[in-house]
């Protein structure tokens, strides 16, 4: 088995028989078994191990409750850092004078809609957002993988690998990691089934979802160019479909220029987060040079985005050119734009969405040239230090 990355050799996708619902059982155990890791070890987690120390931050005027034990971190633990911004967009929504705009609409969006659901309210609706969206996300990553690799035991070390990556924990938190990788893996789904309608539709609420979700357009540009020149099927509307992408950011750009006359705002709230424009190169060099200063957050930033990057690298031959355009723009954007102090800052979170790098752990592993235990245990090992450092509001965000 090896994966289609010559696209005259590659199947029609179209025509093979994949179900999406053949990996909805696997997808669930896998599901429930991260969900109730994540809650028990919420529950343990707190108190035995130091918080932050000092006042714990208030995050956008949204208040949380004190860190305290109990069985109700179980549910509420994950409700940190940059969840705060969601819950609160989600009830009172943006505002001209805090640089709210920065966070994009389609998450906060939805959550406010399931909040309107009786004895629900905005963190749970948040966390049936988030949890509902990591499930059908896993769904749909199990049946893409069998259409590309036609390898159930593919599908399934994916589907594993990415559900206990070290920074796994944000797809079930009150966050739009979750909603964004579903609506990605399901643009590309749509795009190689040529449902290119669905696909477009798919990529422009990923990009109303996250920013960089407009990387789906070139992605998604050069399947629509394999295809045409594979059988000649017609170009202009599918590559009309890729551009479709933009709709999302261009959306959410009017409303801003209904709302305050300045269309711009998302772009210039982006600015006032403390980055910075870096070579991605420079923004690496920086990183290697911190970690091996000051070890701690910097060596862990390092740790987790190297992995992937290294798979991105690795997959050049194995990844057909579509996700190999959008794992690599998606790591060149985000190298491009450090934190000063700080290079890669939250990048640890932003990473896991790169779906793409999962299939190189997956086929490393089933050529035998990693170790599946190898791979397992130093994920879940990561994922239960970066979660207990999170609960515990220390800097993991």
């Amino acid at each position: 088995m090896s994966a289609p990355a010559d696209p005259a050799a590659a199947a029609d996708a179209a025509a093979v028989p994949v179900r999406v619902r053949d990996g909805v059982k696997y997808c669930l155990l896998v599901f429930l078994a991260v969900r109730i890791g994540l809650s028990l070890l919420s529950v343990a987690g707190v108190g035995p191990i130091t918080p932050r120390g000092g006042e714990l931050p208030a995050v956008a005027g949204w208040p949380i409750a004190p860190l305290e034990p109990g069985w109700h971190n179980a549910v509420d633990a994950t409700e940190r850092q940059d969840a705060a911004w969601y819950l609160r967009l989600a009830t009172t929504g943006y505002r001209s004078d805090d640089n709210s705009a920065a966070f994009f609409p389609l998450y906060p969006l939805a959550v406010r809609v399931v909040a309107l659901l009786p004895f629900v309210g905005p963190l749970g609706a948040a966390l049936v957002v988030a949890n509902a969206s990591f499930l059908a996300a896993l769904v749909m990553l199990h049946a893409l993988t069998r259409l590309e690799f036609a390898s159930e035991a593919m599908a399934r070390r994916a589907v594993v690998f990415l559900a206990i990556f070290p920074t796994a924990f944000f797809f079930l938190a009150p966050y739009t990691e979750s909603t964004f990788l579903l609506l990605s893996i399901s643009a590309f789904w749509f795009a190689r089934r040529d449902r290119w309608g669905w696909a477009a539709v798919m990529a422009a609420l990923a990009a109303a979802t996250r920013n960089v979700g407009l990387l789906l357009g070139p992605a998604l540009a050069v399947e629509a160019w394999l295809q045409w020149r594979r059988d000649a099927r017609a170009l202009v509307p599918r590559m009309a479909a890729a551009a479709a992408t933009a709709l999302g950011p261009l959306a959410y750009l009017a409303y801003w220029q209904v709302r305050s006359g300045d269309a711009w705002a998302p772009i210039r709230a982006q600015t006032n987060w403390n980055r910075d424009l870096a070579a991605p190169w420079t923004s690496l060099t920086d990183a290697v040079h911190l970690a091996a200063r000051y070890s701690s957050y910097w060596l862990i930033d390092l740790l987790v985005v190297g992995v992937v990057l290294v798979a991105v690298i690795a997959g050049w031959r194995r990844l057909r050119a579509p996700y190999l355009t959008y794992a690599g723009l998606s790591l060149l954007v985000e190298l491009s734009a450090p934190t000063p102090g700080r290079p890669l800052l939250s990048m640890p979170r932003f990473v896991a969405v790169i779906f793409p790098a999962f299939w190189v752990f997956a086929f490393a592993v089933e050529r035998r040239r990693l170790s599946e235990p190898l791979v397992v245990g130093s994920f879940a090992a990561g994922y239960g230090v970066l979660a207990l450092l999170f609960i515990n509001w220390w800097h993991v965000f």
